[in-house]
C-alpha cells in the first residue's frame, strides 16, 4: 500500500526539480546568441561586468549562450553599421551601452529584443513610451544622468568656495553632446557659475584640455558621463592632480582611481543587471512589458587625499554627505 504512494512522491520531487532546472537554464533548442554593442574597445569593464552578471544566473558562455560583441571603439558614428551586422547574423538578442547604439539597434530591428545596458533618458530620447510601459522592443536601465547635472555642480561648488568658473570636460563624438551641454549650462546659470566647455575625441587630447582649463582660469572642472572618460578614469585624475584642479565626474570609481569626488550610479552594476533583463526575455518576457529600471542609490565619494594634495580644505557639512571619503 506504501509503494504507490512513494513513488507519487518520489516523481513528485522529480517534477519540481525538473521546473526549477527549466527556471533557470536557457530555453530549448539552438543555442541562444546575444549580440552586444559595446562601447570603447576589449580593455574596457563594460562587458567583463555583463559576463559576470550571465555566469551568475548560470549561463556558460559558448555552451549555453554565445555572444557577438561589436565595439565602437569610441565613434558612435560606427554604431549603425555594427548593429545592421548583428542583425544580419539573426541574434536573438542585441544589448546596447550607449544612446547611439541603442538608436542605431533601434533603426536596424523593430522586432529583436533591445536592452539597455545604462542610458540617460530613454524617454526623452524617445526611445521607450514610458518608464513603466516601454512599449516596443527596448527596456533596460537608465542612469538618469540628465537629472544629476545640476546636483554635481552643487557639490562642487559646495566644495570650492567662491566657485565663479568651471570648465565642463565634454566627449565631442557622444551622441548626446549637445543635450548635455544645454543641462549643465541650465544647471551653470542656477549656481551664478559661468562653464567653459571643452570638447575632447581621443584620451590623446586629456592633457591639452586641462590645460585649457588652467589657461581659461577655471576653477575647477566637471566631466560629462561618457564611456570613453569611464575607461580612463585613473589618467584623468592624475591630470587632474598634475593641473591642481578640483574634479568632479558622473563616472563612478574616478575617486577611487584618485580623483576628488564622483557622484552617480554605478554603471557596471548596470551592465552586470543587464543579465537579468536578457534572462527574463530568453524566457519569453516581452521588452513591452518589462519597466525601464531605475538607480535607487546614488553614490558621493569624495578622495580626502587628493584634495589635501591640491590644497583644498573640504567643508565637514560635504564629508558628511558622502558615502565615501577615502583617506
Amino acid at each position: 500500500m506504501q509503494r504507490p504512494m512513494v513513488g507519487r512522491l518520489v516523481l513528485l520531487v522529480l517534477g519540481v526539480l525538473l521546473l526549477s532546472l527549466a527556471a533557470t537554464a536557457p530555453p530549448a533548442g539552438k543555442m541562444p546568441r546575444i549580440g552586444v554593442l559595446a562601447p570603447g574597445t576589449p580593455a574596457g569593464p563594460w562587458v567583463d561586468a555583463f559576463r559576470q552578471g550571465l555566469r551568475a544566473l548560470g549561463y556558460v558562455e559558448d555552451q549555453t549562450i554565445a555572444l557577438d560583441i561589436r565595439w565602437d571603439e569610441y565613434h558612435p558614428e560606427r554604431s549603425p553599421a555594427l548593429a545592421a551586422d548583428l542583425v544580419r547574423l539573426r541574434v536573438d538578442l542585441i544589448v546596447v551601452g550607449t544612446a547611439a547604439a541603442t538608436r542605431a539597434a533601434q533603426h536596424a530591428t523593430s522586432t529583436i529584443p533591445i536592452v539597455m545596458a545604462t542610458s540617460g533618458d530613454p524617454v526623452g530620447d524617445g526611445l521607450v513610451a514610458s518608464l513603466a510601459r516601454p512599449g516596443g522592443n527596448i527596456t533596460g536601465l537608465s542612469s538618469m544622468n540628465p537629472d544629476l547635472t545640476g546636483k554635481r555642480l552643487e557639490l562642487l561648488a559646495e566644495a570650492v568656495p567662491g566657485l565663479a568658473r568651471v570648465a565642463l570636460l565634454m566627449d565631442a563624438r557622444h551622441s548626446r553632446r549637445d543635450v548635455m551641454l544645454h543641462d549643465h549650462e541650465a544647471a551653470a546659470r542656477g549656481l551664478g557659475v559661468q562653464l567653459l566647455p571643452l570638447a575632447v575625441r581621443e584620451p590623446e587630447e586629456f592633457a591639452g584640455a586641462f590645460q585649457a582649463a588652467i589657461e581659461g582660469q577655471a576653477q575647477a572642472l566637471i566631466m560629462q558621463a561618457s564611456p570613453l572618460f569611464g575607461a580612463h578614469l585613473a589618467r584623468l585624475a592624475e591630470l587632474a592632480l598634475a593641473s591642481h584642479l578640483p574634479t568632479m565626474a558622473a563616472d563612478v570609481g574616478y575617486a577611487t582611481a584618485g580623483g576628488l569626488m564622483d557622484y552617480g550610479a554605478p554603471q557596471l552594476k548596470h551592465w552586470h543587471r543587464a543579465a537579468t533583463y536578457v534572462h527574463k526575455i530568453l524566457h519569453g518576457a516581452k521588452p513591452a512589458d518589462l519597466p525601464v529600471e531605475q538607480p535607487t542609490k546614488f553614490t558621493l565619494v569624495i578622495n580626502l587625499k587628493t584634495a589635501q594634495a591640491i590644497g583644498l580644505t573640504m567643508p565637514p557639512t560635504l564629508l558628511f554627505q558622502a558615502d565615501e571619503v577615502i583617506r
